[in-house]
């Protein structure tokens, strides 16, 4: 079985490929903090983007962007909470956005505003 940590990191950085050929700045990868993790932090024109990445080789656990559930919408939205507390100052009246880029096998996806904020 391949190692899912550096499998996810390949495509985390295919992803910020990605996003930066769409015209994305990647201001930060793999944000962490005790709240939980976020694959990509970028800036899109006005928007402070929140972007979290899922690969799936096959269909066999469902699609990729149906591992973005209500669970883990509320632990990324938490840590773009802490993202925005801890970075005040630089992010003033810039608007929020979270996407999601999935990768199932060769085929990549952008959903842009794929979730509301949620507490």
């Amino acid at each position: 079985m391949k190692n899912k940590r550096r499998v996810g990191t390949i495509y985390e950085e295919l992803a910020a490929d990605y996003l930066s050929k769409s015209g994305y700045e990647i201001i930060e990868k793999n944000f962490r903090c005790r709240y939980g993790e976020i694959d990509l932090i970028a800036k899109q024109d006005e928007y402070l983007v929140f972007v979290e990445v899922k690969y799936r080789s096959t269909l066999k656990s469902g699609y990729p962007e149906e591992a973005v559930n209500f669970k883990k919408q509320k632990i990324i939205c938490r840590v773009a909470d802490y993202y925005m507390m801890k970075n005040r100052s630089e992010l003033d009246n810039i608007t929020v956005r979270f996407d999601v880029v999935t990768f199932l096998g060769n085929e990549v996806a952008l959903y842009q505003n794929a979730f509301e904020y949620c507490r």
